[in-house]
């Protein structure tokens, strides 16, 4: 079962997971791909290892496997990048199936595919187990800066109002006869587009004076007043630090 619109990409479960802190997950997520990102693309064995780390972690969030796998499709550009990486790459060449191919693209392309792949999967579980407001307050626990946090909790608010607005923009062309197609609707396009930017902005400009009215100052009050205890720290930060492990070992011992 997948969250509410309000909720984001949140999935609605009840898990170890899920009950943790939004800011230990943030740093978990940081030091698993930071780990990814500095093992060498040459040691098989460590990514391996990594996607068993993950897989463990899908199990313990109790994510549905297709919710995994249709959120993959975001790294569709990477994934067309690193295809075509071995046909383009110079260096030396080696014969595939008789199709010469470049080691170094190959090897790149590995590498672009598999850290890539795991630093989505790493993200999708964050977002699948962590709502938006969440997610917000953790960044302010990790002391993210506070004009940041705000501009960031707007985003996430006015996301949707703005997307509805647009949704009853094409309503109303639909509505007049428009149907789309045309090289000659992009007038119709564009200005419904700068229609919609000011009708944003001058909704953002009663908002300030809104919040001003009722004793802004410039700084949002705190999202959450709790913070994370030794425990969860640990166990949120059990996987990633056995990334760590693994990347060391990777830089030590290699193949």
């Amino acid at each position: 079962m997948t969250g509410s619109a309000g909720d984001g990409l949140l999935v609605v479960a009840d898990s170890r997971i899920h009950r943790l802190p939004a800011q230990v997950k943030i740093v978990a997520l940081f030091v698993f791909v930071l780990a990814v990102v500095s093992t060498p693309a040459g040691v098989f064995w460590a990514f391996a290892l990594y996607g068993a780390l993950l897989v463990w972690c899908v199990v313990l969030a109790k994510l549905p496997p297709l919710v995994v796998m249709r959120r993959l499709a975001v790294e569709t550009p990477f994934v067309v990048f690193a295809l075509v990486l071995p046909f383009v790459a110079t260096g030396p060449r080696v014969e595939v199936l008789g199709v010469s191919l470049s080691q170094s693209g190959v090897l790149g392309s590995w590498n672009v595919l598999a850290k890539g792949t795991l630093g989505v999967v790493a993200a999708i579980v964050l977002s699948a187990t962590t709502g938006p407001r969440a997610l917000l307050a953790g960044l302010e626990r990790l002391r993210l800066p506070s004009t940041l946090v705000a501009i960031l909790s707007f985003m996430v608010r006015y996301l949707s109002v703005v997307s509805d607005d647009l949704q009853r923009m094409r309503i109303a062309r639909e509505s007049r006869g428009y149907r789309g197609g045309r090289a000659g609707h992009l007038k119709a396009i564009a200005g419904g587009v700068g229609a919609l930017f000011v009708r944003s902005f001058e909704r953002g400009e009663r908002v300030h004076l809104a919040m001003q009215s009722r004793g802004y100052t410039g700084r949002m009050p705190l999202l959450s007043e709790s913070g994370a205890a030794r425990v969860q720290w640990v166990e949120g930060l059990a996987i990633s630090l056995a990334a760590v492990v693994i990347a060391v070992t990777a830089r030590v011992v290699g193949l």
